[in-house]
């Protein structure tokens, strides 16, 4: 009998430890990745009675509680650093002080004073930066797990060295007999080129990002054969100008000519006879910045190249235009909009129009991820049964995507909570009223002694 009340009295307590995790549950159903916990029973080591093939128990117990990892349902937020894990995995995140590592499947991040993502506790996200971004997991590369940080400072100009143009010269031009002049009326100024068939101008960057405007002036000097002039506003000169034109300089370096075929096909855009290569044209900017800065004008692969002579430029019976032009400098620029990809890659689109890499988060997996010791403020934290971190970037090694943008809600299923409730609450009464049974008989017992 007495057994039985201890019975009984197990069943309670259990109850009630099911019941305290039911209720943290659904205090937690709106905390954002939070995951829901399961107490799980066992019975108590029974006795025999009479034959060893007769036994009885002696009530139950919670043996653990289990961490259930179902994924919980992803909710838009629009704001790039929340993130959620579609798939398997845990953000990494680390105590700047301690040094402490912790995982979590919250990703409501921020980024804080010093330009670090960080949870809402401030801790801060870890990654790849730099050159460790290519880096496929920190066990097997070079990779170095640092504190993930958006850098917000202005990126370095890059000078241009390379101009790519794809341009059709009118084969009906008329020739130019006299001679190319950047000072067309003889005044002593060079702000009225003349002698010229065709000009395009195109905007390139010096070694400080700062932009010019290189105009090439093409000539008809011969039937198929064309020269290019290139003059830009001269950045050191003193003489004045006698009309709203700016005061021109020519460029140096070897003399660019294009040479076309009678089909209209580039044969040269100006490569010497031992050599493919483009001459290069080279540009004063100022004594401030890379001087002097020089250029290549690439009109496309000619024959001569071992190209088909019609991939870029041509010489044709249409009118004189610029079919493309590209260059491969760039202004200073700092960082307007960052973006998040799904493998956890963080870019920024700059102000000059550039994509910078600015670092990779990565996850962690676990073999046992359910043995993890809860910590507060929504964190797991490495214990002996879960085994070491596995780490990698998302969309490998078996880990989910990354999903800027959202959030990933608990996954506490209310109406599974209240059904568990009442059945607790159920086992609890019947319990009690065991105990009440008990009770009574051993009043009844009493009574029998008192007769």
């Amino acid at each position: 009998m007495i057994t039985s009340l201890w019975s009984a009295v197990s069943g309670m307590g259990s109850t009630s430890t099911g019941l305290d995790v039911i209720s943290n549950n659904i205090a937690n159903m709106n905390t954002t990745g939070y995951k829901a916990s399961r107490a799980n029973f066992g019975d108590v080591l029974s006795q025999f009675v009479g034959s060893s093939s007769g036994q009885v128990g002696s009530g139950t117990q919670v043996t653990g509680t289990s961490t259930l990892l179902t994924q919980g349902s992803l909710i838009s937020t629009g704001n790039t650093y929340d993130m959620a894990i579609d798939g398997t995995g845990f953000f990494i995140v680390k105590n700047a002080s301690s040094g402490i590592k912790d995982y979590t499947r919250a990703g409501n991040f921020s980024v804080d004073k010093s330009g670090y993502l960080v949870t809402s506790a401030g801790l801060r996200v870890q990654g790849y930066m730099g050159s460790d971004v290519n880096a496929t997991s920190s066990n097997t590369n070079n990779g170095i797990l640092t504190d993930i940080k958006i850098q917000s400072t202005i990126a370095t100009a890059k000078a241009t060295t390379n101009v790519t143009s794809g341009v059709n010269l009118n084969s009906q031009a008329t020739v130019c007999s006299a001679a190319f002049t950047l000072d067309g009326n003889g005044d002593g100024v060079n702000n009225d080129p003349k002698n010229y068939s065709y000009s395009n101008t195109t905007t390139v960057y010096d070694s400080q990002g700062g932009s010019h405007e290189v105009t090439a002036y093409f000539t008809k000097v011969a039937n198929n054969s064309w020269n290019v002039h290139y003059a830009y506003p001269a950045g050191n000169t003193t003489a004045a100008s006698t009309s709203s034109s700016p005061t021109l300089t020519m460029a140096t370096g070897t003399a660019q000519t294009l040479t076309f075929d009678s089909n209209g096909k580039l044969l040269s855009d100006g490569s010497s006879a031992s050599s493919n290569a483009d001459p290069t044209t080279y540009f004063d900017f100022g004594t401030s910045v890379g001087n002097p800065q020089g250029i290549v004008f690439d009109y496309g692969k000619s024959v001569n190249e071992g190209g088909s002579g019609l991939g870029g430029s041509s010489q044709l019976a249409e009118g004189n235009q610029m079919l493309n032009s590209s260059q491969d400098g760039y202004a200073a620029g700092a960082v307007k909009t960052v973006n998040i990809a799904d493998d956890g890659t963080i870019t920024a689109t700059l102000s000059n129009g550039q994509i910078s890499t600015l670092g990779q988060i990565v996850l962690a997996h676990f073999n046992a991820p359910d043995q993890l010791n809860n910590v507060s403020g929504n964190l797991y934290a490495e214990s002996k049964a879960s085994g070491s971190a596995i780490v990698n970037v998302a969309k490998s090694d078996g880990l989910g995507r990354v999903v800027s943008g959202s959030l990933e809600s608990s996954n506490v299923d209310l109406s599974t909570e209240f059904v568990n409730m009442i059945t607790y609450q159920r086992a609890f009464e019947a319990n009690s009223k065991g105990i009440q049974t008990i009770n009574e008989m051993l009043q009844t017992l009493n009574t029998l002694k008192q007769g």
